[in-house]
């Protein structure tokens, strides 16, 4: 059994990607000057955020206006004119994004059954969230579905002064925990699982069956993976020996470890 279990949150505990997909779908088909159609839109959009999160992650500017660069790139594909003032795209976020951004979250239905046979566990893990993410908005989310007071704590870049990879081994000196003794847990295999490897931890992809970014159906590793399709598969690999571990991971060739 190890000592601490980390948790991505966007894709691993709470559904991002689709609320992201329904709440700029809405915006685009509101949009009667668009220049182009609505899925380029959506897409341009996904990657906007994935260039401009970059930039907020690597400390080149703030939470708040990393989106005000996305609304600023986005606004002329939507045949809008840009506004000069900060605050009149901080409204323009606020109103037509991150409001129904936030009533379209949805919490995955395993991670609640998962939670709670981990904390059933004797002498079980200690969990945390680490998450790239910005901590209110990130908390909120899990506050929505109850999630807070199944966590010792909630670990982003701004508690831990660094975002992932560097953020492993910053999470585990805040947790006390030495990274041999940690799991980190998350839908994304460089940064969730070969990332957290490469700092001691042991890396647990949970594959959903979609490629996070892409939305196409996840690709297989190129090296053997721990890997899980729901996290209700965790609690189980948990108190298992090595040998349960090594049926759980993606063979490098594509298939499936078989079985015992």
């Amino acid at each position: 059994m190890k000592d601490v279990i980390f948790f991505d949150l966007d894709g691993t505990l709470v559904d991002h990607r689709s609320a992201v997909l329904e709440t700029v779908g809405h915006v685009v088909r509101e949009a009667t000057d668009a220049t182009a159609p609505a899925e380029e839109l959506v897409a341009l959009w996904w990657a906007l955020e994935a260039r401009h999160m970059r930039e907020y992650l690597a400390g080149e500017c703030s939470f708040a206006e990393h989106h005000r660069r996305r609304v600023r790139s986005f606004l002329p594909a939507l045949g809008e004119p840009v506004p000069a003032a900060p605050e009149l795209l901080d409204a323009w976020v606020a109103e037509r994004y991150l409001g129904p951004f936030a009533e379209s979250w949805q919490c995955y239905p395993d991670v609640h059954p998962c939670l709670d046979a981990l904390s059933g566990l004797p002498g079980g893990p200690r969990l945390a969230v680490l998450t790239n993410g910005d901590p209110g908005q990130q908390r909120a989310k899990l506050a929505r579905f109850g999630l807070l007071e199944h966590f010792e704590a909630v670990l982003t870049p701004t508690e831990l002064g660094t975002a992932k990879p560097a953020a492993y081994a910053a999470a585990c000196r805040l947790m006390g925990v030495d990274p041999a003794r940690a799991v980190n847990v998350g839908d994304m295999l460089e940064s969730d699982v070969h990332a957290a490897e490469r700092a001691g931890l042991t890396g647990v992809w949970l594959d959903r069956g979609i490629d996070f970014v892409t939305g196409g159906p996840s690709l297989t590793p190129a090296e053997p993976v721990l890997r899980i399709e729901r996290l209700t598969d965790l609690p189980g690999q948990l108190t298992g020996d090595a040998r349960r571990w090594r049926n759980a991971a993606v063979t490098a060739r594509g298939g499936r470890t078989p079985p015992p």
